[in-house]
């Protein structure tokens, strides 16, 4: 198995994204942790990989906190022994919103998708120093590289936030043999904080920008965390993986 005796913890893994990587995670052998604010949601998905088998627990999680980080890690090492990856996965939409020059919206959007990130990067990163290495992957996206319309700025700022800090995590870090790189989805299925975007008309149009002619599925995007995640990619830091659909060629 890819992940044998691995130790993991997903954020924003109670839906989504985040719970297909934690699945895929357990099925190759990885200890999981599930991180959400979402409690009923993320037991339910640790549930279902017991269920069938595998590791994984459930912990509250609000990564805009540093204190609630803390406590996170603290309690995945104390029950497994270590961290060996970091997926911060957790993230909102900036498409449901009204007025795109909302002040409250981006500080929001921003305290979440891109602060939450540095703080799972800054205790991820103390934990594996301790270890002598680890994988961090970030969640990025194709509005991190390119500037959109009905989506708040705060999202496409918050999203290239991610992209870079990934960049400065792995220079920073490779010393302590710790690889950080972003995954960068396309079109997907709705977010449960989508607005604009999850309207069929509008996202018919997005999709005549996709060379694959289709929206992409959570499993392809979990599939490509694995990768990074994995020894597979050892010798891989600080690269940005497109889930697009080729999106991003045109």
């Amino acid at each position: 198995m890819r992940l044998e005796n691995k130790v993991a913890i997903v954020s924003g893994a109670a839906s989504g994204m985040g719970a297909a990587t934690a699945r895929r995670f357990a099925k190759e052998g990885a200890k999981v942790v599930i991180a959400d604010m979402l409690e009923a949601e993320g037991r339910a998905v640790a549930a279902e990989i017991t269920a069938a088998g595998g590791i994984a627990q459930f912990l509250a999680l609000n990564v805009t906190e540093e204190a609630s980080w803390k406590s996170v890690v603290d309690a995945t090492v104390a029950a497994y022994g270590r961290l060996d990856i970091m997926v911060n996965n957790a993230g909102i939409s900036g498409s449901a919103v009204n007025d795109l020059l909302e002040t409250g919206i981006w500080d929001r959007v921003m305290a979440v998708n891109s602060t939450g990130v540095f703080l799972g990067t800054k205790f991820a990163v103390e934990q594996m120093q301790k270890n002598g290495g680890g994988s961090i992957v970030n969640l990025s996206s194709i509005s991190g590289v390119v500037g959109q319309t009905m989506v708040h700025m705060s999202y496409n700022a918050s999203k290239g936030a991610v992209r870079t800090l990934t960049k400065a995590t792995a220079v920073q870090f490779g010393k302590d043999n710790i690889r950080a790189n972003s995954v960068h989805p396309g079109l997907m299925p709705p977010m449960r904080t989508s607005g604009a975007t999850a309207d069929p008309v509008v996202r018919a149009k997005m999709l005549k920008a996709v060379p694959l002619g289709r929206n992409g599925e959570v499993d392809e995007v979990a599939n490509a965390i694995l990768f990074l995640a994995s020894d597979e990619a050892s010798y891989v830091t600080g690269a940005e993986l497109y889930v697009d659909g080729g999106y991003l060629a045109m």
